[in-house]
C-alpha cells in the first residue's frame, strides 16, 4: 500500500481541475495518472461504473468520485486549514458559490470551449486518449471522442439564438470578479474557500487552459487569471477568511448574478423532481435528465434571451449543500444570511424545500425515499 492518493483526470477535465486545486492548495500527497482508455477500461468502469473523471483512489484502495464528495471526504482526514468557514454567512456564500461554478459556469465553459475553442481541443482529447498515435490517429480518436461532449451542448441550454447572451453574461461576470480579485485574494479573504474550487474548474480547465477564453480572460480580467494561477498553484496554506463574517462589497455582484440566473432553475428543478418521483413511484435511481425548462439570461438587458435547458436532477444534489446549511444554523443566524441575500435578489432562496430528497449512492444519483 502507497501512502499517495491517485487522481485518475486531465488537464482538459473542468472537474480534475476542481480537485486538483484542492490537493494542491491541502499539500496532500498524491500522483495524478491520466484517464486514458486503458485506465477507463482497467480501473474506473470496474470500480465506479460509468465512465467519469476525476475519481480518486485512496491509499487503502477506496475509490472516490464526485469532486463535492471527494473534498468533503479528504476535510475529514486533512482537516487543517479548513476549506469551508465556519462562520454563518461565509459558510453558505461559500457552498453558494460552490454550486455557481460546478453547475451553472458550464454554460459559458462550454460554448468558448466547442464554439471558439474546437479545433485545439479536439487535439487534446486525441492526445489525452490516444497518446501512442500519430497526430492523424489521435486526430481521429478526438473526433469520435468529444461527440457527445460536444452534442451536451443543447442540453445545456448553449444554441445558436443564446450564444451572444452567454457571452456577454460570461464577460460581465469575468469584470466581476476582477474588480474583486483586485482587492482581495480570494472570494472570502486570503484563504480559499469551497465557493474558490467550485469556480476554479471552469475557469482554470475551460477558460484560463483553452486558447481564445485563455486570451480572452487575461485581457479584461487579468486579476481574475492571476486568482487562478494562484488557486491551482498555491505557495503556502496560510491565510484567513476576513474576519467578523464580512462578505465584501465586491462579491455581492456575483451572488446577485447567481440569484438572477441560476436560482430560478434551481427551484424549478426541486418542483420538476418532485413530481418525477410522484409520477415514478417505484423508481429509485434518478435519470441524468426530467425533461426540459426555461432559463433567462441578461434579465433587463438589451440582448436578454429566454432559452431552453434540460432539467439536471444532480443540480438538486449540489442545491441540497447550501440549503441543509442554511436550515441547520441558529435563528438568528438564518436572520443575518437571510438579510445578505436580501441585498442580491435572493430572499426567497431557500424558501421552497425539496418536495423529495436526493442522495448519491454506489456512485449513483438516487432518491432518498
Amino acid at each position: 500500500m502507497t501512502d499517495q492518493y491517485t487522481l485518475y483526470g486531465a488537464a482538459i477535465s473542468l472537474y480534475s481541475g476542481k480537485v486538483r486545486a484542492y490537493l494542491n492548495y491541502k499539500g496532500i500527497a498524491y500522483q495524478e495518472l491520466p484517464a486514458t482508455k486503458e485506465v477507463y477500461k482497467t480501473v474506473i468502469m470496474p470500480n465506479v461504473g460509468w465512465p467519469v473523471i476525476p475519481v480518486v483512489v485512496t491509499p487503502e484502495g477506496t475509490t472516490l468520485q464526485d469532486t463535492s464528495d471527494i473534498i468533503d471526504t479528504l476535510e475529514l482526514r486533512f482537516p487543517a486549514a479548513p476549506i469551508v468557514p465556519a462562520t454563518p454567512k461565509q459558510q453558505v456564500v461559500a457552498l453558494l458559490l460552490e454550486v455557481f461554478g460546478d453547475e451553472w459556469l458550464r454554460l459559458p465553459a462550454m460554448h468558448y470551449r466547442w464554439n471558439h475553442n474546437a479545433d485545439w481541443i479536439i487535439g487534446e482529447f486525441g492526445k489525452l486518449s490516444a497518446p501512442d498515435l500519430d497526430e492523424a490517429g489521435q486526430r481521429e480518436v478526438g473526433e469520435r471522442t468529444c461527440r457527445p461532449f460536444r452534442g451536451s451542448l443543447p442540453m445545456l441550454g448553449v444554441v445558436e439564438e443564446t450564444y451572444a447572451a452567454v457571452e456577454s453574461s460570461y464577460e460581465a461576470l469575468l469584470r466581476e470578479l476582477d474588480a474583486h480579485f483586485a482587492e482581495h485574494d480570494y472570494l472570502l479573504g486570503s484563504r480559499p474557500s469551497i465557493g474558490d474550487f467550485g469556480l476554479i474548474g471552469p475557469l482554470y480547465a475551460h477558460q484560463y487552459r483553452d486558447p481564445y477564453s485563455g486570451d480572452l480572460m487575461r485581457r479584461i480580467a487579468p486579476n481574475v487569471a492571476a486568482w487562478v494561477l494562484r488557486t491551482m498553484e498555491p505557495t503556502a496554506r496560510s491565510g484567513e477568511f476576513l474576519a467578523d463574517d464580512a462578505i465584501p462589497e465586491t462579491l455581492l455582484p456575483v451572488l446577485q448574478r447567481m440569484m438572477t440566473e441560476q436560482l430560478p432553475t434551481l427551484h424549478d428543478t426541486m418542483l420538476q423532481l418532485g413530481q418525477w418521483a410522484a409520477d415514478n413511484p417505484q423508481e429509485t435511481q434518478v435519470p441524468r435528465s426530467i425533461g426540459m425548462h426555461s432559463f433567462t439570461l441578461e434579465a433587463g438587458l438589451p440582448n436578454e434571451v429566454t432559452g431552453e435547458r434540460a432539467v439536471l436532477p444532480f443540480q438538486q444534489w449540489m442545491w441540497q449543500r447550501p440549503l441543509d446549511a442554511f436550515n441547520a444554523l441558529a435563528a438568528g443566524d438564518r436572520a443575518q444570511v437571510q438579510a445578505l441575500l436580501a441585498k442580491v435578489g435572493g430572499e426567497e432562496a431557500f424558501s421552497p424545500q425539496p418536495l423529495v430528497r436526493v442522495k448519491r449512492e454506489n456512485y449513483q444519483l438516487v432518491l432518498a425515499r
